[in-house]
């Protein structure tokens, strides 16, 4: 059985967005300019060096969203949106911002970005960040979720397919909870309690929150997510029209059969397998999962 902590801290994945806090002061801005440095760089846990930036916020459907610009805009390529889950991005930023423009993200009630009085669902946080870009005036971009933001990727794919160039996912699912986790990783994203709050990831969030006291209110909203999500029809996920990646461990307590099922449900999608990975493989070894997600975004054609 997976450790308690490694399997519930799967369902908080989108409570704090980790590696897009470069600052903890941050501007209001709807410019997409490069933003202003921040002060000196901070390593990542893969000894590279992530350039700090200032975060901006950008007021999309009623909601003050945060963001980060890492490096400027490269001709051929379009930007580069990710989406975090658990841990963040700060081992992943700096090979990924090297040869293209990054936006990194913090999803509602994740991070700086404050909760609305409304439920969380795959389908807002999706409009919210086709909002975002659009407010950035951003016609196209690239998307790579990991495990719930991986979800968010292809709903954005789904409900703003002229958005979407390309969509790359790792540890995500589609489906219903029982349909796409192992049976002990449902029942303890189920068990979810507002009790639960492992330091790792309450304190940071205690820093950043613009309301630590939402805490309880976020777990439930997680909680809730994944317990109502029915998953996406067939249907939708036929008519995804973007080149979209699926990858993951086959050690995820996303099921392999469910990433398969995915793959075969969208056109044209591409499947890569990490043997002996698990879902926290984008932090653990980063240097495994980056060269095909590159590799992926680079290539030219279908």
């Amino acid at each position: 059985m997976k450790n308690l902590f490694q399997v519930v801290s799967i369902a908080c994945m989108a409570l704090i967005a980790f590696g897009c806090d470069s600052n903890q002061k941050s501007a209001d801005s709807k410019s997409p300019a490069a933003p202003a440095s921040s002060g000196a760089n901070q390593p990542s846990p893969s000894g590279a060096s992530i350039p700090a930036v200032e975060g901006k916020y950008a007021t999309v459907n009623g909601l003050k969203m945060y963001y980060e610009i890492h490096g400027s805009p490269i001709a051929g390529k379009p930007p580069l949106v990710m989406i975090h889950g658990a841990f963040g991005w700060a081992t992943v930023f700096p090979a990924l911002a090297k040869d293209r423009q990054v936006i990194a993200i913090e999803l509602e009630g994740h991070g700086h970005t404050a909760a609305l009085d409304r439920p969380l669902t795959f389908e807002q946080m999706a409009d919210d960040t086709a909002a975002l870009l659009k407010e950035l005036k951003i016609e196209q971009a690239d998307i790579f979720g990991y495990s719930l933001g991986g979800t968010v990727a292809l709903a954005v794919a789904i409900r703003h397919p002229n958005l979407v160039r390309k969509a790359a996912t790792y540890g995500s699912h589609a489906g219903a909870l029982d349909d796409a986790y192992d049976s002990t990783g449902a029942q303890q994203i189920r068990s979810l309690s507002s009790a639960f709050a492992p330091p790792m990831l309450k304190d940071r969030y205690d820093k950043v929150a613009p309301d630590s006291t939402k805490w309880p209110e976020l777990v439930g909203k997680i909680r809730t997510l994944g317990t109502e999500f029915k998953g996406f029809a067939r249907e939708e996920m036929q008519s995804i029209k973007a080149q979209v990646l699926i990858a993951f461990g086959d050690h995820d307590v996303v099921k392999p059969e469910h990433a398969v099922e995915m793959y075969r449900s969208i056109p044209g999608s591409q499947l890569a397998v990490f043997p002996g990975a698990d879902h926290f493989l984008p932090f653990q070894a980063p240097d495994k999962l980056l060269p095909t997600i590159v590799a992926f975004l680079d290539a030219s054609g279908p």
